[in-house]
């Protein structure tokens, strides 16, 4: 095995591609040596780019139904559990949004068996960072519209979710209803007994057969406990000390999480004195300025719909996408084609450009949408996931496809969204930098912090 292959520390997936940077900065600014790929890469090209202490595969299972992960999460995961790493991370959005029809994390927890084994699944829900706790399994969040924090299921964004409406603030029920697994949970308060007395806890929850085990936390502290049991539970697992359901001795840890994960870990190695963690700058690159910068949003939220008007109010152009017309319209091609020539005439003339799809949940354009697939004779749900995945296809041929091997984070634009930088061959590519972030992420002038950058 060479160097660059026992020196991984942590595998992940994301299952969904701006989720998948939010995991990469955490590693990134503790110290570590990491990239992101569009697929799990061969070893050969781990050490052509590398070395790597940790390494991600940008997926996009969230918007997947359970019959769209059976084809194509198997071969993924397949590749991971064969990967020299003693934990294999399947990120999620820090709001565990999904539900049983689309993005379930239940289905996924079942489809991971067959290449990880039957043993405890750890679940890290908790994001302090990002404003996301955890306690006895209920999931909280900071509302970037007001600041507050809610309970999930009366938080104002996530309970009116498009796609996936947060109904359930608790998560041990919320994922029961996406798989028949049997999930218990380490309370916020165990976290703060001594170390021996919480390893007697996980251990005596591991024996009695549970198939996952859902940690609380409300602070830094808090994962950093976490980020030991991790370790624990993935170093015991390797040395196939722990083999309660016929667990294969060897296999990775296999994990389900926010990037909570990735602070609980990189904190608990900063905390037994790794001194990567400890050598790591505390200060990061500023973010240059910039003469122009393009946007493209296809967020609902509330948040997205104020960081459109701020990007207005400082003077980008506004392209209103009426993604009917682009879908399922009469003249799809031309609609096309005009929104693109429109888009390229403003950026020639020195413009920066920012192009919607929708300004808040209740923008008729995603009513308008939905019905117009229904016409193909879909219920309402399956037109939403149609309309999504072909709206989604078309942005992507708009914004062009850039087909890098991998990013890595070089900035910090705000928690959660960093500014990366391209690895790949193709020469016109390795100067271009990319910020990718979710409806709910940064603050509300994020697209003019983009272009004027910040210290």
């Amino acid at each position: 095995m060479s160097a660059q292959r026992s020196a991984l520390r942590l595998a992940f997936y994301g299952d969904d591609f701006t989720g998948s940077t939010d995991a990469l900065e955490v590693l990134t600014f503790a110290g570590y040596r990491c990239a992101l790929f569009l697929e799990p890469p061969s070893i050969e090209m781990l050490e052509s780019l590398g070395p790597f202490d940790a390494i991600g595969i940008a997926g996009n299972s969230r918007a997947m139904t359970p019959q769209d992960m059976l084809s194509a999460l198997p071969p993924i995961f397949e590749a991971l559990a064969k990967m020299p790493v003693p934990i294999v991370h399947y990120k999620v959005c820090s709001t565990f949004d999904s539900g049983a029809e689309i993005g379930s994390i239940g289905n996924v927890m079942d489809l991971c068996r067959a290449s990880f084994g039957d043993g405890l699944i750890p679940v890290v829900a908790a994001t302090p960072a990002l404003g996301r706790y955890c306690v006895f399994g209920h999931l909280f969040a900071r509302s970037g519209t007001d600041g507050q924090v809610y309970r999930l299921d009366r938080h104002p964004i996530m309970m009116n979710h498009p796609v996936t409406p947060m109904t359930e603030s608790d998560l041990k029920v919320h994922l029961g209803a996406q798989t028949n697994q049997r999930i218990a949970g380490i309370p916020w308060l165990h976290l703060e007994l001594s170390r021996e007395i919480l390893d007697h806890e996980v251990d005596q929850i591991e024996a009695s057969g549970a198939d996952a085990l859902l940690f609380d936390g409300t602070t830094a502290q808090h994962l950093t406990e976490v980020g030991r049991q991790l370790e624990r539970l993935a170093h015991e697992r390797i040395k196939g000390k722990k083999g309660n359901k016929g667990n294969e001795g060897g296999k990775p840890l296999f994990a389900v999480g926010s990037s909570g994960l990735e602070y609980a870990l990189t904190q608990w190695w900063r905390a037994r004195g790794d001194q990567q963690a400890i050598e790591a700058p505390q200060q990061w690159a500023p973010i240059e300025p910039v003469a122009q910068v393009l946007a493209v949003s296809a967020s609902a939220s509330a948040l997205s719909a104020l960081q459109i008007d701020a990007a207005i109010e400082a003077d980008f152009v506004e392209l209103a996408i009426n993604a009917k017309d682009l879908i399922a319209g009469k003249d799809t091609t031309g609609a096309y084609q005009e929104l693109r020539q429109s888009a390229l005439a403003h950026l020639r003339a020195g413009k920066s450009v920012i192009l919607h799809t929708a300004r808040g949940n209740q923008d008729e354009r995603i009513s308008d949408l939905v019905r117009a697939c229904q016409g193909d004779g879909l219920s309402f749900g399956q037109a939403r996931l149609q309309a999504g995945w072909q709206l989604g296809r078309c942005l992507g041929r708009l914004t062009e496809d850039l087909g890098p091997q991998a990013l890595e984070v070089v900035a910090r634009i705000s928690p959660g969204v960093p500014l990366c930088k391209l690895r790949a061959d193709q020469p016109h590519l390795r100067s271009m930098q990319v910020a990718l972030k979710g409806g709910q992420m940064g603050l509300r002038d994020f697209f003019v912090t983009a272009k004027q950058g910040h210290a």
